[in-house]
């Protein structure tokens, strides 16, 4: 899990904790809050007097991921061959910005959006993605195709936020979306660098040396480094540079260095993955790279079955999300009979999980076992597509260019989102209540909910 879920984590513990409203209890990004709620003692809940908007899938309060986890869901849903109900799609366009982006959350969609309005690019690149799946909303995927350009950083990535760093993961999601979008990534270019060049500048050399290196190997061509590092994608660098692998952003930059999206069909991965995964792979291709982090994953996948939470007093705690992300990287890079044992620890383990923290969890679980080649609707004996659609609104539609938008009730283009500079003043105080938040829980001795 990176820093960004654990940012979101931090937001939910101090609400159950009851540590204060200052500003890193406030708020927190969109992204990962489906993996946030799985991760805290008790996950987020309407309170009795906000009610769950119509059209919106979940019973969660949807301040941090009412966007993300609509998206995944309709995405999740297209991907079965399922329509869900005009209100659902409604519900998402709505949230939408003049500008093009969207933020996590608009309470009330009817009023503009300003300059406090949180625009982020990883809800308007899901947002993109679920909107290309069920058409039919050309114009407003479009706008947020423009806007998603428009702020790309000089590295060819882009942060989180509009002007943050670049990051594995939100240059990922967005390559998916320009992918979704008829785009293509490779050719998005700022100062002369690809989304593809920011991903590499990410990537950890496979082998212990140089992408490719083999020397030192004891083990057909894979050395330690390569098991436990080698491969895998950071986040972010560090402050002095340095790059530290990291699960969740290597699952996410496989797909993203791919050009793949959230959906990947059963399969794709087989053009990829010529390569033995008992080895590393040489250069520095796309291809390439996906299949180290691919070797990567597994790696860290052997022993368990499952990827671990990264989060503080985690210890070997399971992440089921990054499990389940990690399942569609590995069929997409080709690596298919690696996911044989973190889906079945998915299929045993899936239940409370899913339960608590609500459609984009059903979403990721539909999209592993779809990469995979399994069925969605018999996931060790359980209906993923009835549980993810017990979760929100019913009814079928078969054509959304119809579904009705006011555009004069988005917001001013000009002043759309916060500024990097509010962002970082948001995440310095997510840091300072993150190590309240860990004192005074590990001092009540909570324990973590978890499959």
């Amino acid at each position: 899990m990176n820093v960004r879920r654990s940012a979101a984590v931090v937001a939910v513990l101090v609400a159950t904790a009851g540590l204060g409203t200052g500003t890193g209890a406030g708020f927190a990004p969109a992204a990962f809050a489906a993996d946030a709620a799985s991760e805290a003692s008790t996950a987020p809940s309407a309170s009795p007097s906000q009610a769950i908007p119509t059209g919106l899938y979940g019973h969660n309060d949807p301040t941090y991921d009412g966007v993300w986890r609509q998206s995944l869901t309709l995405l999740a849903l297209d991907t079965v061959g399922e329509k869900p109900g005009a209100a659902a799609v409604q519900w998402l366009v709505g949230q939408q910005c003049a500008s093009g982006a969207f933020p996590a959350y608009r309470a009330d969609a009817t009023a503009k959006c300003d300059a406090k309005t949180a625009v982020d690019t990883n809800s308007t690149a899901a947002a993109i993605q679920a909107l290309a799946a069920v058409g039919g909303q050309d114009a407003e995927a479009g706008r947020a195709v423009r806007w998603l350009k428009d702020n790309q950083n000089e590295d060819g990535g882009w942060g989180y936020t509009p002007g943050g760093p670049s990051d594995a993961n939100s240059t990922s999601v967005v390559i998916g979306a320009l992918a979704a979008a008829g785009d293509a990534p490779e050719k998005q270019k700022k100062d002369g660098n690809s989304p593809y060049d920011a991903l590499r500048a990410l990537a950890l050399p496979c082998g212990g040396g140089e992408t490719g290196d083999k020397s030192g190997a004891e083990d057909g061509g894979k050395s330690k480094s390569a098991v436990k590092d080698g491969g895998a994608f950071a986040y972010q660098p560090d402050k002095k540079g340095a790059l530290a692998a990291n699960a969740d952003a290597t699952a996410a930059a496989v797909l993203g260095i791919l050009g793949e999206g959230f959906v990947v069909g059963a399969g794709s991965g087989e053009r990829k993955g010529a390569a033995s995964f008992d080895a590393c792979a040489s250069g520095d291709s796309p291809e390439a790279l996906a299949h180290n982090g691919a070797v990567h994953l597994a790696g860290a996948l052997t022993a368990d079955g499952y990827l671990k939470s990264s989060l503080a007093g985690a210890k070997d705690q399971p992440d089921h999300g990054n499990t389940a992300d990690a399942v569609v990287a590995l069929a997409a890079a080709g690596d298919v009979d690696a996911t044989g044992k973190p889906l079945a620890w998915l299929e045993k383990n899936y239940g409370v999980w899913a339960a608590k923290a609500g459609p984009a969890a059903y979403a990721q679980l539909v999209f592993a076992a779809h990469a995979s080649g399994g069925d969605p609707r018999d996931f060790g004996g359980a209906d993923l597509v009835a549980q993810l659609k017990d979760t929100g609104p019913a009814g079928e539609v078969s054509d959304y260019s119809s579904v009705p938008y006011d555009d004069t009730t988005a917001g001013d283009e000009a002043g759309d989102g916060l500024g990097a500079g509010a962002w970082w003043a948001i995440g310095l105080g997510l840091v300072v209540v993150a190590a309240t938040a860990g004192f005074v829980l590990a001092k009540a001795g909570r324990k973590r909910l978890q499959a």
